[in-house]
């Protein structure tokens, strides 16, 4: 018994050492990759990144590209008898900056002195061509070849996004497993948002290198490299001139402009103040600037048409006329005397019915109106109805995108604020709070917030008669189609023929609060707004569609501590939609108004209580 064991045993460790020297034997005599290795001393593995995917505009002017940039790599194992001098004089650095770059190159987690690793990052075409003819001093040293963003004009940077270097956290995130430290991804706006199809796919080739680090050719001609897959492209809804546009009349000022075509949702302009230059945040300068961007107190890398969040003023009442009309408690020719113990107004003629209080923006009248939708009678306790009544507005109101994200195809978007019962439940207990609590919400104030790009996307509204598509920055993806949700027509189940009466009172009243908005021959629809301001002067809000018949554009303008909005948001709207649909701005004095930006100095608090909102 004993006996058959050992030879058992006996067997299998021949058995063992016969696959060993199988395998020696053919390592070493048939498969000829490791006698190269042995005799060009290694194989050096180098990534081939894709070129990221093209960038432009509605009409295919090109927005972003793709600039070549080098990193200097290492591999320190094969670093022998540096010449540090000779190395600074190549490479234009000192002798301390030299030894910073090892000290933070040894302190990194993923090194590893068989392994390159980045030297220096990000040198241009020009810096290239200084060191190119002379890198083969300078053993364990070689360059690896990537792209950075280039930009064909330093506007619509907030909608565009940047790149950089993926961090940490990103990485550990990261569940694809697609990224290495290293690689570059988009942090913002479009870049951040379409990453997945702007990044392309890498690839791979292995070189032999000898002793000297010279290069000697592709390891079994290529046998085992991968070619990268370029990024897809994408063409965006953004009219670059008018974006180009509007970036100049917000010059100087805090605020936003979003502009869209109603027909699509289609996004013409995406304007934030202020802004930066794209170009700032690309190559070996980016970690310099970055910094001083991102603590510039106006907050430039702030996108306030999507984030920012105010009360809408006044443009709300037209959500409230067509709330009250559709509920029955408001008719064309329902009248309220312009009561201004109720809340402050402006002189107008008193009363007026509904079309003179959105033509004269009668701060009283919708006080009333608003009364009269929240309390219905649909319970005998009249906090009981008011909760009741709040709710049914509440939904309302979330028909026209309002109190949501709209869910634009860009990341970071807020949703505003639309009160509900359970808001004041928190604020004032169940059951303690009622209409005269939460009236403010009639001319869009109080507890009511909303950004920018659902001010634009109410104007949409108004301009279809009652449905929008879901604004959206990306009209066609190369060889892909755009998020079908774009497509789908979102309802606000309100009578069309409420709208039609809402266009023709908004239509009357450019002429009464935003004369400066006319257009000669363009019949323009809109509506000025002052939003309260508890910090310092009231904000300029306006809102417009034009033509009237067969709108093609629609549009929010918001400026900060600018006051009435009649005067800087309604006058940076008008020139807008006169430079889209015309091609040109003839009202030149106009123009000099807003681009002078006096509205901005002399305008006080006092001000949007005495005259038109």
């Amino acid at each position: 018994m004993i006996e058959g064991r050992k030879e058992i045993f006996q067997i299998v460790f021949v058995l063992v050492a016969l696959v060993f020297l199988i395998k020696l034997f053919a390592i070493q005599v048939i498969d000829d990759r490791y006698a190269q290795l042995a005799a060009s001393n290694s194989i050096m593995k180098e990534v081939d990144y894709p070129f990221r995917g093209l960038i432009y505009d509605r009409h295919g002017n090109l927005l972003v590209y793709n600039s070549p940039e080098y990193d200097l790599m290492v591999v320190t194992r094969e670093v022998k008898q540096l010449d540090t001098a000779r190395f600074c004089e190549v490479f234009d650095i000192n002798k301390d900056q030299l030894l910073a770059i090892f000290r933070d190159l040894r302190a990194r987690k993923e090194y590893s002195q068989f392994k390159p690793t980045v030297f220096i990052r990000q040198l241009s075409n020009y810096d290239f061509a200084k060191i190119q003819e002379n890198l083969d001093e300078f053993a364990g040293f070689y360059i690896q070849p990537r792209t950075s963003r280039a930009y064909e004009t330093n506007t619509m940077a907030n909608a565009l996004g940047y790149i950089s270097e993926i961090s940490k956290t990103q990485l550990d995130r990261d569940s694809s497993h697609i990224y290495r430290q290293g690689d570059y991804i988009g942090q913002s706006g479009i870049e951040g948002y379409y990453e997945t199809t702007l990044r392309g796919q890498r690839g791979v080739r292995y070189k032999l290198r000898n002793v000297k680090g010279i290069e000697k050719g592709r390891f079994k001609n290529g046998e085992f490299d991968t070619l990268s897959v370029p990024g897809q492209n994408l063409i965006t809804t953004i009219d670059a001139e008018l974006q180009r546009y509007g970036e100049k009349l917000m010059k100087g000022k805090v605020g936003s402009v979003v502009a869209i075509e109603p027909s699509t949702g289609e996004i013409l302009s995406f304007i934030s103040g202020p802004s930066y230059d794209p170009t700032m945040l690309t190559g070996r300068r980016f970690s310099s600037n970055f910094s001083l961007v991102s603590n510039d107190s106006t907050k430039p890398l702030f996108p306030r048409p999507l984030m920012a969040m105010y009360p809408p003023g006044s443009i709300f009442k037209m959500v409230q006329t067509l709330i009250g009309l559709q509920e029955g408690v408001l008719s064309y020719e329902t009248r309220f005397p312009c009561d201004r113990s109720l809340v402050n107004c402006h002189n107008h003629p008193n009363p007026v019915n509904l079309h003179g209080a959105i033509q004269y923006s009668c701060n009283p009248y919708f006080h009333q109106a608003f009364r009269r939708i929240i309390n219905q009678n649909k319970s005998t306790n009249t906090f009981t109805d008011s909760r009741i009544g709040l709710d049914n507005w509440r939904e309302y109101v979330g028909r026209f995108g309002l109190g949501a994200p709209l869910g634009v195809d860009l990341p970071g978007e807020k949703g505003g604020q639309m009160p509900s019962s359970r808001l004041y439940n928190r604020i004032y207990g169940e059951g303690r709070w009622k209409f005269s609590t939460i009236y403010s919400l009639s001319i869009g104030q109080g507890e009511m917030l909303v950004t920018p790009l659902q001010m634009a996307n109410l104007a949409a509204i108004i301009a279809n008669k009652g449905y929008f598509y879901t604004p959206h920055l990306i009209k066609a993806i190369e060889d892909g189609e755009i998020d079908p949700r774009f497509r789908v027509r979102r309802e606000t189940d309100i009578d069309s023929a409420y709208f039609s009466f809402v266009q023709d009172a908004m239509s009357d009243a450019i002429l009464g609060t935003a004369s400066r908005a006319v257009i000669p021959g363009i019949v323009l629809c809109g509506k000025t707004g002052t939003a309260q301001n508890p910090h310092g002067a009231d904000h300029s809000v306006f809102m417009a569609f034009a033509p009237k018949d067969n709108p093609k554009i629609a549009i929010a303008v918001y400026v900060e501590n600018a006051g009435w909005g009649g005067r800087a948001a309604a006058s940076t709207a008008s020139l807008m939609i006169e430079k889209y649909l015309t091609g040109e701005v003839k009202r030149k004095a106009l123009e000099d108004y807003v681009l002078k930006g006096e509205f901005l100095d002399r305008v006080v608090r006092a001000t949007s209580t005495l005259e038109a909102d």
